[in-house]
Parts: structure tokens; C-alpha cells; sequence
């Protein structure tokens, strides 16, 4: 299945993203969410938000030839290198609003997976469990790792304040979406899944590549920022890195982001 000729502003290119965000789909961070999918030979496995596809391969490699692995992601850029990458099925769709091309995927799926995608999945979260619904089989078991409750805790704060002091609204401007343990428990439940496990999992992430500087131009140029000339941004993230150099920064010049990821595994009940 190739990716959609379709219209897309790409928030960032593929190659900005492996270069300063390869921790990512590191085998450190992921270990731990794929080891909860357990993928098997012959089953059948979507992957929401599947970026440059590095995951999205590993998955593919464990189901098999017998298996059927199928990528998807808003950032055209992001599918074509995923292609590119060897994921044989991909293709560009925006996950609050799936459009199944092919009326024989519906409810045929045995998993969707998602890693550090839905927290990008503000605007409508509900429309992106009601796409996974509609994929699985019942029984079929949904696994994700996103942001979640007091994720980029102390560089968001510093977005909020340097855009509010410019006479914006941050709330807005914020793509974010970071919820809490109980929050999304209970928007699986009434989409109609079992939640078998759900937690929030701090992890303090290095920002080895460019520091928050760095992290701030892949990650809130074309977002949180979008709206703002270059020399506006530059100014905003001088003083959101200068704000938290304190906090975010050692003696040896290192930077560290605390993440806090939220895991879950849960199962289409009806």
C-alpha cells in the first residue's frame, strides 16, 4: 500500500528527526513497549504516527510474510522515507480522522501500536480511539506509549510564558496534548476498550544532539511557533533556554528533558 498524494505541511522534515530525535525509537526507550505488543508470526498490526518507520520494521519483521504490518503518519516526508526505509505498507493519513481506503481492513487487524504520536493528537483524542475501533477485531489489543500528565515539565512552562508576555495565547498555541492516567483510561473505556494496563513512567531523556535549543527548533518551530517570524522564534527560545538552563542543564554543559510517557495495553471488548 503506498502513501496518499495528499496536500501536506510537514511539521518537521525526516531528516531534522533522525538527527536530533533518533532517541525516539532508540532500543533503550522502546524495549519496554514493544515487549508489550509481542508481535507473532502472521498477525496483522497498524502503526499509528510509525514516523520513519524504524519500529514500524521491527514489527514487520516479526510478523512475517504470513503477517501484514501497515504504517501511518500525517508527515508525508516521515512515510516516504518510511518507504524508503523498506515498511512495504505506508501511507499518510491524519489519525483523529482515519479514512480506511480498503473496506476489506475494517475490523481485521489484531493490533495498533503507537509510540511518542498521540500526544500530537489534540484537537480530537476520542477520533483516534474511534480509528483504532474500527481497525481491530474484537479482542484486538491496543498498545501505546505517549506524553503524558507533566511531560516536558519546565520547557513548556517556558513556551507558555514567553509566548503569553508577546500577547498570545499559549493554550492555543500549544499542539500538545499530555493527559493524565485517569483521563485516558476513561476516554478508552466509553470508545469501548478494556484497559489492562495503564501507567505514567517518568524518564529523564538527554538532548544530545543541539541541546533544548536544538529540541525547540525540530519540535516547536513549526508547531507551538508556527505563527512567528524567525527572528520572533529566535528570541522566544533564547529566552525559554536561558529560563531553564537552571534546571535543564549540568556543569558540564549537558542538557536532560524529563519525560513522562504514557503506557497502556488495552483490549477491544465490542
Amino acid at each position: 500500500m503506498a502513501s496518499q498524494e495528499h496536500s501536506s505541511k510537514s511539521d518537521y522534515s525526516a531528516s531534522n528527526y533522525n538527527q536530533t530525535a533518533a532517541f525516539v525509537y532508540s532500543a533503550e526507550y522502546t524495549t519496554p513497549i514493544l515487549s508489550l505488543l509481542k508481535p507473532s508470526i502472521g498477525e496483522r498490526i497498524v502503526d499509528f504516527g510509525c514516523g520513519t518507520g524504524e519500529l514500524t520494521l521491527q514489527i514487520q519483521e516479526a510478523v512475517g510474510p504470513s503477517g501484514l504490518t501497515v504504517g501511518i503518519d500525517y508527515n508525508n516526508d516521515m512515510i516516504s522515507k518510511a518507504l524508503m526505509n523498506g515498511v512495504r505498507h505506508a501511507y499518510m493519513a491524519d489519525l483523529q480522522n482515519i479514512q480506511i481506503l480498503v473496506p476489506v481492513m475494517e475490523n481485521s487487524f489484531d493490533a495498533v501500536f503507537s509510540n511518542a504520536a498521540l500526544h500530537w493528537c489534540k484537537q480530537n483524542p476520542r477520533g483516534v480511539l474511534d480509528g483504532a475501533k474500527r481497525l481491530l477485531k474484537v479482542g484486538g489489543r491496543f498498545v501505546c506509549e505517549m506524553g503524558g500528565f507533566m511531560n516536558c515539565i519546565g520547557v513548556r512552562i517556558g513556551l507558555h510564558r514567553a509566548v503569553k508576555r508577546r500577547g498570545y495565547e499559549p493554550d492555543k498555541m500549544d499542539p500538545w496534548y499530555f493527559p493524565a492516567i485517569e483521563e485516558y483510561q476513561g476516554l478508552l473505556q466509553s470508545a469501548g476498550f478494556r484497559v489492562d494496563t495503564i501507567s505514567l513512567v517518568p524518564r529523564l531523556t538527554p538532548l544530545l544532539d543541539g541541546g533544548l535549543r536544538g529540541w525547540l527548533q525540530l519540535f516547536a518551530r513549526q508547531t507551538f511557533l508556527k505563527e512567528f517570524s524567525d527572528q520572533e522564534v529566535a528570541a522566544i527560545i533564547d529566552e525559554v533556554v536561558d529560563m531553564c538552563e537552571v534546571d535543564m542543564k549540568d556543569k558540564e554543559g549537558n542538557w536532560a528533558l524529563m519525560y513522562v510517557r504514557l503506557r497502556f495495553l488495552a483490549t477491544l471488548d465490542a
